[in-house]
């Protein structure tokens, strides 16, 4: 009877130790789940962002004038529904580096730091990161001028310019960009001229000097946690507004791509988690990051 007893009471400890067992696993499971989900974007040692100008989706994805871009696209990941949020181009650089166009409506100089808003720079900063830009043909480092003495430099592609809790010192020369791009920021964007960035001149123009300016960047990140992605900042005005972005580096899925409709508020948004930003500016806030292209 007594044996019984114990036996009894040994099944139940054995019961209850497996109950417990199974509540722990199904609790891993679920935060392992939740920190798959929190996971979902990457965190690369740096991310180089490029802008190129006014072309559409069409006019470089698949096209013949731009070898390297597609190159990119085959070994990288093609968001095929990404759009700009409006024209001319100054305004889509305020959004896709604030979250909003910032009350800019057209391309006219606007007066450096006439906005204190959260950007995406102010966050990496804010973060413990590091921020710069890479401007071609800007006239010396922190230059607030609005175009340079050959008008190939315009700073209504350098939206950095407009906040004042950016230091006008993180804006660049093209000419300091690294060789060794271990020294490159965690976080960074280059703007060609207006010919390199296919606004005065042709795809063909832009794509030869993004392989030659960033194509021995883009292998390195390859190897090395790190990111290229190419975007647009409108297009011809004749496709509603559908641009090229392509993303490559890694982490990133080779020849993957996406059709789930992104703007260049989904774009900030993927950029400020992956600094680890405890924020998120304007319309970012209420973007969801790019996802299903990250292995």
């Amino acid at each position: 009877m007594v044996v019984s007893v114990r036996r009894t009471r040994a099944r139940r400890a054995l019961v209850s130790v497996a109950s417990a067992v199974g509540i722990v696993a199904a609790i891993g499971l679920w935060t392992g789940t939740q920190a798959s989900s929190a996971a979902a974007v990457p965190s690369p040692a740096h991310v180089v962002v490029v802008v190129l100008e006014n072309h559409a989706y069409s006019q470089i994805i698949g096209s013949s004038s731009a070898p390297y871009i597609n190159s990119l696209k085959n070994g990288g990941a093609n968001l095929t529904q990404f759009y700009a949020e409006t024209h001319p181009s100054q305004p889509n650089y305020y959004a896709m580096f604030s979250g909003s166009t910032q009350g800019v409506t057209d391309d006219s100089c606007v007066k450096p730091g006439f906005s204190s808003a959260k950007n995406l720079a102010s966050e990496t900063i804010a973060a413990g990161k590091t921020w710069a830009s890479y401007n071609e043909g800007l006239p010396s480092q922190g230059s607030t001028v609005c175009s340079d003495s050959g008008g190939k430099y315009a700073r209504k592609h350098n939206p950095w310019i407009g906040f004042s809790n950016v230091p006008t010192s993180t804006a660049r020369t093209m000419t300091q960009f690294p060789t060794n791009y271990d020294n490159l920021p965690k976080m960074s964007f280059v703007v060609p001229n207006l010919c390199n960035d296919m606004h005065d001149c042709s795809v063909g123009t832009g794509d030869t000097w993004l392989k030659n300016k960033l194509g021995a960047y883009a292998t390195w990140a390859k190897s090395n946690n790190s990111l290229l992605i190419v975007t647009t900042d409108e297009d011809n005005k004749l496709s509603g507004n559908r641009i090229a972005t392509v993303v490559y580096g890694a982490h990133v899925i080779a020849g993957s791509s996406s059709s789930t409709t992104y703007n260049h508020y989904n774009l900030l948004r993927t950029l400020e988690d992956m600094v680890g930003s405890s924020t998120h500016a304007g319309n970012a806030a209420s973007a969801s990051d790019i996802t299903g292209i990250w292995s």
